[in-house]
């Protein structure tokens, strides 16, 4: 299977990350290519969905979101799109993923305190698209959500 990204499309993402306010004058110097060839590959990497997004990052904590839990959910069977519109309406799932095994969805939920995450888990259950819920919350992040090393080993693989 060959890597999407190729050695400076990993260099170009690496930029980014360390400073993503950089202009594209800014990251050709860096990067030692024409500015033209900074902008095509921004253009190809948001294209094929590699480059998301370019807004800032939130701490939740810092935020006023201390508590992060995951949540699993069984839902009635059928029922997964009422599910789902139920849950775009509450801000504080901030993900949910589709699983294999006893439960249907993942979600990353956070809240204020656990009084106010009791509350979000009440919301959650108020549809009768939801069977069960199981409920874990996070005591610490021992490693954050992170993409550089993955983007690191494609470039490196399309390297070799």
């Amino acid at each position: 299977m060959t890597s999407p990204l190729d050695p400076l499309d990993a260099r170009l993402i690496a930029a980014l990350r360390a400073r993503p306010r950089a202009g594209v004058a800014e990251l050709a110097r860096e990067l030692q290519v024409a500015r033209g060839t900074v902008q095509s590959r921004l253009a190809k990497l948001e294209a094929r969905g590699v480059i998301t997004g370019f807004g800032p990052e939130i701490g939740l904590r810092a935020a006023g979101y201390p508590v992060l839990a995951f949540v699993s959910l069984e839902i009635v069977q059928g029922r997964l799109p009422e599910a789902i519109a139920w849950l775009r309406e509450v801000p504080e799932v901030l993900e949910a993923h589709g699983t294999s095994g006893p439960r249907d969805l993942l979600l990353r939920v956070v809240a204020q305190d656990t009084d106010a995450l009791q509350e979000v888990l009440n919301r959650i259950l108020a549809t009768p698209a939801v069977r069960r819920s199981t409920s874990s919350i996070a005591l610490s992040e021992l490693i954050p959500y992170r993409t550089a090393p993955l983007v690191a080993v494609a470039g490196d693989r399309a390297g070799s």
